[in-house]
């Protein structure tokens, strides 16, 4: 019976597995870090006093690092349009199929939340400082759609949760239980 490893000791007998080009790489592991970033940002700054200095500051972090996240995912979203991702890993068509909705479910949760958090500090009358390099300024205030996208943006949190969580224990899953060669399609370094 053909083994994960058995595959991976196959691909590598013939140069390896195809991997991701250095840029979807960096844009990739970029992503990941300011993902892990921008969530103890939000708890932080949602716990502190409402009277604590601190929180106006951890909160225009919070949106900055959002939308830099929004311009990197649409970023990523033109370059794999033009420089496809290599060829699919041996794995069952279920498994894999999961992997791809989970990816670009990922993309969508990942344009909502930042557009989603920017409309709703906007239509509360906010203008957000970007990284305090530049404003972007916000809408008069309206509380119905401000109300409308913190609903949304608090329903993508947990869509976030689920999301990346599903993609690190499928991370997990490849590399300590498979033992195949996913992973390191996204590493640097060389094939094989």
């Amino acid at each position: 019976m053909d083994t994960a490893a058995q595959r991976d000791t196959a691909l590598r007998s013939v140069g390896g597995p195809a991997r991701y080009g250095r840029m979807a790489q960096a844009l990739h592991w970029l992503t990941a870090l300011l993902v892990a970033a921008v969530l103890p940002l939000a708890w932080i700054a949602t716990n502190l006093a409402k009277e604590d200095p601190a929180k106006p500051i951890v909160f225009q972090f919070h949106k900055s690092v959002g939308l830099t996240i929004l311009a990197l995912v649409v970023l990523r979203i033109l370059w794999r349009a033009l420089h496809p991702p290599p060829p699919d890993t041996v794995e069952p068509a279920g498994l894999a199929l999961i992997g791809r909705i989970n990816h670009w479910l990922l993309y969508a949760v990942f344009l909502l939340m930042p557009v989603s958090g920017y409309l709703l500090s906007a239509y509360n009358g906010n203008t957000t400082q970007f990284f305090y390099l530049f404003p972007i300024p916000g809408f008069a205030k309206d509380k119905a759609l401000q109300e409308t996208f913190a609903s949304v943006h608090l329903a993508g949190q947990y869509a976030v949760y689920a999301l990346v969580g599903l993609h690190i224990a499928a991370t997990i899953w490849h590399a300590a239980i498979r033992r195949d060669a996913v992973l390191a399609r996204m590493l640097p370094g060389r094939s094989g």
